[in-house]
């Protein structure tokens, strides 16, 4: 395949659902999945259209309990183009209605299939040859767009060829309404009805609309769809000329229709344009929702130029974004990047949205925010600032409804959720379904307070990439002051052990939420936590030091921060307790006292072991019994910090972390992981090609994979993971280069894998668009483009270089 394309070859049923995750297309605004349009919902396929931020409350019955649950809405489909071959016979006559074709009721009626997603235009092609029971041929070749340009609109042109028979083909272009939430399979007995109040109408020939709302949060939601008949000879530059072919509206139920009768021969093909214009309440400087649509569909061009300026507004994002690397691995990324953008592009930056931990391409985790941007920002801060800020001022509007959080667990500052909806309140689920028993169980996962540490740490990274003093000084300041305060309220003095204690938490790893038989979750001194919250505590000091006297005061009084609180968070900074086992750090308190596990044997039995809590659920046993980890839990510390900043953090907490432990920790928990995350092997792979080499590479390889490959086996087809792809991003960008942005300077520890050895990449970096970094093996190549701002300042191996804009350095690297 081309290096900027995608492409499946044959139609598979089985694979449907996950290639319409992939081939899902979207601006940031909305995106729609890859389904085919001539399909609807069932085994086999899944549309769905998603707007950010639009949630919607249910409650449902569960095991007979009422259960709360909000989600991320399945807006009404407007892909549905049905078509069926209507031709005249011999005597002038004609059959009765055909059925509408569809791949999955005739199978060998597809005698060809081919889907192409052109990753630099943002355009997904399907080219089909479908021959129906009496032996004739119609090519059809489909192209469509959700625009990078203009965030309220979609577009479909659909070719259609006669080959061997003359006749008419139908066509029925439908807004459909009757769509509801059911793309998780464990989620079908909950409640998935979201929209209510639908209604249609026409707005001259070939243009339908639909309005609708959410049932519960009200959310308004209008779509506008112009459907017309052009020549299909060719895709011209000009505005479309409709044939005045017969069109009929149909308005039933949750449906608008366009219906239009096509003449073909072989040898002049016909087209149809679907033009789609989309809005909601959330939208600003609109009058109503409706009125916005109508208008916006009315003064749409037609298709070709929907595309070329598709393609300019995607080439001014691949511009921003650029990243070379060679082979496979370099089209594995870019289709990454593709998705990244599509789902926090540049009109995010106008929106309430968070980072949806699935993008927008499905409903899994209900379209919630984690703590992904974690894994999302550091790629997004050096290339689309702007859009970075916008997510971090998500958390500063949901700042409040964390601090309310935390009053009512007892604590003072900020509690962020563990998963965040619409207004940030806890959302995660307190029962969850285990799909191998078929048992609903209790979820603890909320006890993952890091959360409120991943947003600190976004907070401050973001300032040193960015320089924006503003903003640090002002939300962000404030987000970080007020977790602070919760950890410092959290941790417990312990006078055994002369250390300030985390009780009763769970950490990344997610397989551990209680010790063996306790009466109560959660686990005590998870060294991610605490290491983390130690970090949040003298980053906060940091910045207080370095506030204008005004603000200092001012924020001291906004937020009732008593002076006397400062010498308790320096003091718990450095007496934060790490707990240890075997000369490793220990993933939590009493983990080395769990039993092994008998991994080849699990393996043996079962193959994929991704999932082991759910299999030794089903067992009647429990993961907490032993040391087994879903993800790297201990080693995201090497994931967040460089080496010298991590061996920095440990000696400020008073312990030594030389690269022998570390080595040592690295590999003890390498061994007793199933990577049921697929973040787990990103990180791996990043800690790795800094403590063994030759490992490295494999889990590169397997981060790469696992949504293009599945290989979770049926959770790409939910919806993809928006950290992992991001994260293989930065891996390129800041893990195998040791690009850090801090003290005013980019700072560079290259670790190249042999494998990856050579690539290319451009940043964003306070004033200087595309600051160019080239990795070759032995050299790396910096060069600052031309501007009025001032030099780049560049460390390698304790040299500092200033890199004049319009001058490049080529530097060599150390050895390891």
């Amino acid at each position: 395949m081309p290096e900027w394309t995608w492409e499946y070859e044959g139609y598979d049923p089985r694979e449907e659902r996950l290639r319409e995750a992939l081939c899902t297309l979207g601006n940031g605004y909305f995106a729609t999945r890859g389904a085919a349009p001539e399909a609807a919902a069932g085994p086999a396929h899944y549309p769905g259209t998603y707007v950010a931020g639009g949630y919607n409350r249910l409650v449902s019955t569960v095991s007979g309990r009422q259960v709360e649950n909000e989600d991320m809405v399945n807006l009404p489909n407007w892909l549905p183009l049905r078509f069926r071959i209507r031709p005249d016979d011999e005597q002038g006559t004609q059959e009765a209605d055909p059925p509408w074709f569809c791949p999955d009721d005739d199978p060998e009626a597809l005698v060809l299939y081919r889907q192409t997603l052109d990753l630099r235009r943002g355009v997904l092609t399907r080219r089909l040859r479908v021959r129906d029971r009496q032996g004739r041929h119609l090519g059809v070749e489909q192209s469509r767009l959700v625009h990078m340009g203009d965030p309220h609109l979609a577009a479909m042109r659909t070719v259609l060829t006669a080959e061997d028979w003359s006749g008419t083909v139908e066509i029925e272009s439908v807004l459909d309404g009757s769509v509801r939430n059911e793309g998780v399979d464990r989620y079908r007995d909950l409640a998935g009805d979201h929209l209510t109040g639908v209604e249609t109408g026409e707005d001259g020939p070939g243009t339908v609309w639909l309005r609708c709302r959410t049932s519960a949060s009200g959310l308004l939601i209008a779509m506008a769809a112009r459907t017309e008949v052009t020549d299909g000879a060719a895709e011209g530059a000009g505005e479309p000329e409709p044939s005045g072919e017969p069109r009929r509206h149909r308005l039933a139920g949750r449906e608008a229709a366009v219906l239009l009768s096509l003449p073909v021969r072989p040898g002049s093909p016909a087209a149809v344009e679907k033009t789609v214009a989309l809005h909601t309440s959330r939208d600003p400087a609109i009058s109503s929702p409706l009125d916005a649509a109508r208008d916006r569909v009315r003064r749409a061009p037609g298709f070709a130029a929907l595309r070329a300026s598709q393609a300019a507004a995607w080439d001014r994002l691949w511009r921003q974004a650029e990243l070379e690397v060679p082979g496979e691995s370099g089209r594995i990324l870019r289709l990454h990047l593709f998705h990244v953008l599509q789902t926090l592009s540049p009109h995010t930056a106008g929106l309430d949205a968070g980072v949806p931990a699935r993008g927008l391409h499905g409903e899994a985790y209900r379209g919630h925010v984690f703590w992904d941007e974690l894994f999302v920002l550091p790629y997004l801060n050096l290339h689309f600032p702007e859009v970075s800020r916008a997510l971090l001022g998500y958390r500063y509007r949901r700042l409040g409804q964390a601090c309310r959080n935390a009053r009512a667990a007892g604590r003072a500052g900020a509690m962020y959720p563990w998963q965040s909806g619409s207004d940030g309140r806890e959302e995660t689920q307190e029962l969850h379904l285990n799909p191998r028993s078929g048992r609903w169980l209790p979820d603890h996962s909320r006890l993952q307070h890091h959360v409120g540490s991943a947003v600190a740490y976004n907070v401050w990274r973001y300032g040193q990439a960015t320089g924006d003093t503003e903003f640090l000084h002002t939300r962000g300041a404030e987000m970080l002051l007020q977790i602070a305060r919760f950890w410092a309220d959290t941790a417990v003095w312990d006078p055994g052990c002369e250390r300030y204690r985390i009780l009763g938490v769970v950490g990344p790893d997610e397989y551990h939420e209680a010790y063996p038989d306790a009466d109560r979750p959660g686990l005590d001194d998870n060294a991610y936590t605490n290491v983390t919250a130690a970090w949040v505590l003298a980053r906060a000091l940091d910045v207080l030091r370095v506030l204008p006297a005004p603000r200092r005061a001012e924020l001291f009084e906004r937020t009732g921060l008593d002076p006397a609180e400062l010498d308790r968070w320096d003091e718990m900074s450095r007496r934060m307790r790490v707990p240890f086992h075997e000369g490793v750090i220990s993933q939590f308190e009493g983990y080395g006292k769990l039993q092994e596990l008998d991994w080849e044997g699990y393996r043996e039995r079962y193959g994929d072991i991704r999932r082991l809590d759910r299999i030794m659920e089903a067992e009647g046993d429990t993961v907490n019994r032993y040391q087994a980890s879903k993800q790297a839990d201990a080693l995201m510390l090497g994931y967040l910090f460089s080496p010298a900043e991590l061996s920095a953090l440990f000696e400020r907490l008073g312990h030594r972390l030389d690269d022998e432990t570390w080595r040592r920790t690295v590999h003890y928990y390498l061994a007793r992981t199933s990577h049921g995350s697929t973040l787990s092997e990103l990180v791996h792979g990043w800690v790795l090609a800094r403590t063994r080499h030759a490992d490295a590479w494999r889990y590169c390889q397997e981060a790469l994979a696992s949504d293009v490959a599945d290989v979770q086996g049926g959770t790409t087809a939910e919806g993809i993971h928006l950290g992992a792809m991001a994260g293989t991003l930065d891996l390129m960008q800041r893990g195998l280069t040791g690009l850090e942005t801090r003290g005013g300077a980019l700072w560079l520890d290259p670790a190249p894998l042999p494998e990856l050895s050579e690539f290319s990449f451009s940043v964003r970096y306070r004033g200087h668009w595309n600051v160019q970094v080239r990795m070759k093996p032995g050299q790396l190549l910096v060069a600052v483009p031309p501007s009025d701002e001032p030099p780049v300042d560049v460390v390698l191996a304790g040299q500092s270089y200033a890199v004049a804009p319009g001058e490049e350095v080529l530097l060599s690297v150390p050895e390891a």
